[in-house]
């Protein structure tokens, strides 16, 4: 029996949670779920989105699945995922994306696997809102170190990459290929303009790249990355990037599968994971059991091979590509319109993948 830390989010959280749990009950793997809740819900009732209590179930656990949880634009509580990662020092964002037949999507055989260094860089959150004390200070002492002249009316966003950070992302990149016997890892960067940040990202990953001679290695500056991705992607295999830039990338790449509805993550450290879908809370679709469930479920495979479950992952896996390749139970945003009233529901499409398994 796994007992897993189960946090449903909040949106269209809860709907594509539940058809996630039903899905890999159906597997056969038993498990106990420690259901947590997190996200905007809480906030409102309690004044803290991510309560210590979540935290302390997944240091039990070891192991969560999550549903979607809202973030606040430009205002508001920090992001809750953004947080866990950083509390539970989960540095490692994994997102696999790969071409499923019958998607909807210009591209045939994509099979990537996007390393997004999870802790450091533009999203560590060490900001200053404008007209603050720490804006004017971090104002003074660049003056005062460079010369240069920030403008006074300026909000600050520090961008830290650091050796250790690197280091350890990037060998989690290339023991992957190592374990799942993949071919390339590709480090992505803009060295040419950041050379002391990116630069170190760079240099790092070369050296880092040294002791895997059996891997080949290369870099891309990020922009000519999403280039060559839009135009010739069976070049490219495994991307290890670091935080900003593989939030973007990793999207791009959803974009080549059918989009993020088919877009799982994990988000794994040394002692922790946390498996999650890619995309957002859809909170506008919240109760009508409309949304895809797919990112999550195979997030939930992704769960399954952590925990060595490999019959199980397959199976689900397996069942999961006969129902898109089918095209008949797979939600609206599957189908050729949107609008096609045979369309699959959350719930529906659960349905499918369990009595898929059952054959």
């Amino acid at each position: 029996m796994y007992k897993i830390t189960l946090i449903p989010g909040d949106g269209t959280g809860p709907e594509i949670t539940e058809a996630t749990t039903r899905v890999l009950e159906a597997t056969g793997v038993p498990f106990e779920w420690d259901i947590q809740n997190a996200g905007e819900d809480v906030y409102n009732q309690e004044g803290n989105p991510l309560p210590e209590r979540v935290i302390t179930s997944i240091k039990k656990n070891k192991v969560a699945i999550k549903g979607p949880v809202t973030t606040p634009v430009g205002t508001g509580f920090r992001s809750v995922n953004v947080t866990l990662r950083q509390i539970l020092d989960l540095y490692s964002c994994v997102r696999p994306c790969k071409t499923y037949k019958g998607a909807k999507t210009r591209y045939d055989n994509i099979d990537l696997v996007i390393f997004r260094e999870n802790t450091e860089d533009l999203y560590a959150g060490i900001e200053y809102q404008k007209d603050s004390e720490g804006a004017k200070a971090v104002i003074d002492l660049i003056a005062k170190l460079s010369g240069r002249a920030v403008r006074q009316d300026s909000g600050i966003s520090i961008k830290p990459i650091s050796v250790f950070g690197t280091e350890r992302i990037v060998r989690a990149a290339f023991d992957y290929a190592r374990k799942n016997k993949r071919r390339k890892v590709t480090s992505v960067h803009k060295a040419n303009i950041m050379k002391f940040s990116d630069g170190l990202f760079l240099e790092v990953s070369r050296e880092v790249a040294k002791n895997y001679p059996d891997i080949e290695f290369e870099d891309k500056i990020v922009d000519n990355m999403c280039m060559q991705l839009v135009q010739k992607p069976e070049l490219y295999d495994i991307l290890v990037l670091p935080n900003l830039y593989g939030d973007i990338v990793s999207d791009l790449a959803a974009g080549l599968i059918g989009g993020l509805g088919l877009a799982p993550g994990a988000n794994i450290g040394g002692e922790y994971a946390v498996f999650e879908a890619t995309h957002g809370s859809a909170p506008k679709y919240k109760g009508l059991n409309k949304v895809n469930p797919l990112a999550m479920i195979l997030s939930g495979v992704m769960m399954l091979r952590h925990l060595g479950e490999m019959e199980a992952a397959e199976k689900l896996d397996s069942a999961v590509a006969s129902i898109i390749r089918e095209g008949r139970d797979v939600t609206y945003d599957m189908k050729p319109s949107p609008d096609d009233p045979t369309a699959a529901t959350t719930s529906g499409m659960a349905d499918a993948i369990i009595a898929k398994m059952a054959i």
